[in-house]
């Protein structure tokens, strides 16, 4: 029987792990999609999409 006890506290053990790693990794990417949400909210728009001007060829910075 004791055999029995050892498997079910493993288990236990087993399912208490995975249930903080899971935490944790929520947590983490929450923290992850803030930082891009911010990184993204504070770009400077100088640094935007360049278009290219058909009359010179040249690219240069959109205004939108």
């Amino acid at each position: 029987m004791p055999p029995v006890f050892v498997v079910a506290l493993g288990a236990l053990g087993v399912a208490a792990l995975a249930k903080v790693l899971a935490r944790e990794s929520r947590r983490v990417n929450a923290e992850l999609a803030a930082l891009r949400r911010d990184e993204a909210a504070g770009r400077d728009p100088r640094h935007g999409t360049l278009r290219r001007d058909p009359a010179s060829g040249e690219y240069r910075p959109s205004d939108g």
